[in-house]
């Protein structure tokens, strides 16, 4: 009697129910095919036919690449997605690798990681006895799913549900279907690439001299943030705690100081590049 792998189950139960929207991301993944320029190869090498994709399918002519094209891509209907799946781009990619990389891989590791999620809550048991198994972590989700090598099998499952329900509808109507979706994603994207990164912490090498900072700046008696007119009682106090010039410019905005302060210990600090942050005599930034 063969063993029942639950969890590999669980993930086609969970892909079952997140069929929607995988049809979804193919569609609005689709969006903007037809638009491309279309390439055929010309004693082995790709050139532009002069037309688009569109243009070709639209004229009744096959776009798939008869010399690299997949087999279950094959005998695909003239301008159908599965057809536009099995052209090659520029570049000699077929655009279902591009697919698979872009749509399939990231979705069906989404979807094993919620089956982990349900999984750990729903079956607590059954989940720790396969992480112990997997030599992994019951807590970590993402390591458990990796080590258990479900994503492979199920990218297969995915890619048939996506063929079996759009490979033979017409490119332009699964463009038409993905476009409310792509333009919700392009506006996703720019919304992520006009957010600023977040903010570094500071360097690892500077750890030392930020444990002897953060010592001194609670002995100082400075008033916490400190202000700017507490500047050169805090640069007295980092002297004495034996930082550098460098050390102190490069630690001070990672204390609890407010912005006006570190420009005015910036400013003062130039004048007492010889080695050493004089702490009996702070200098004045005026």
């Amino acid at each position: 009697m063969f063993d029942v792998d639950w969890m590999e189950l669980l993930t086609r139960e969970v892909l079952r129910e997140r069929g929607a929207a995988l049809i979804a991301e193919s569609c609005a993944w689709a969006v903007g095919l037809s638009d491309r320029p279309y390439y055929r190869r010309h004693s082995g090498r790709l050139a532009p036919s002069g037309l688009t994709v569109g243009e070709r399918a639209a004229n009744g002519q096959p776009l798939g690449d008869e010399e690299d094209g997949r087999v279950d891509l094959g005998d695909a209907r003239p301008g159908s997605f599965r057809d536009a799946l099995g052209m090659a781009g520029p570049d000699g990619r077929l655009e279902a690798e591009r697919f698979d990389d872009e749509v399939l891989v990231p979705f069906v590791a989404e979807t094993c990681r919620l089956a982990g999620d349900r999984a750990r809550t729903a079956r607590r048991a059954d989940w720790a006895e396969l992480a112990d198994d997997l030599g992994e972590d019951p807590a970590d989700v993402a390591d458990v799913v990796r080590a258990g090598g479900w994503e492979a099998p199920l990218r297969i499952d995915a890619e048939h549900l996506v063929l079996a329900a759009l490979g033979d509808v017409p490119l332009i109507e699964v463009e038409a279907e993905g476009l409310p979706l792509s333009l919700v994603r392009a506006a996703e994207a720019a919304a992520r690439a006009a957010v600023p990164p977040p903010a570094r912490g500071p360097d690892d090498s500077l750890a030392g001299a930020l444990f002897l900072a953060r010592a001194a700046l609670e002995d100082s008696g400075c008033t916490v943030p400190v202000p700017s007119e507490e500047a050169d009682l805090l640069l007295a106090a980092l002297g004495e705690a034996g930082l550098e010039p460098d050390e102190v410019t490069s630690v001070v905005p990672h204390l609890p100081v407010e912005e006006s302060t570190i420009t005015r210990i910036a400013a003062t600090l130039p004048s007492g590049q010889d080695g050493h942050t004089d702490g009996d005599r702070p200098r004045s930034a005026g």
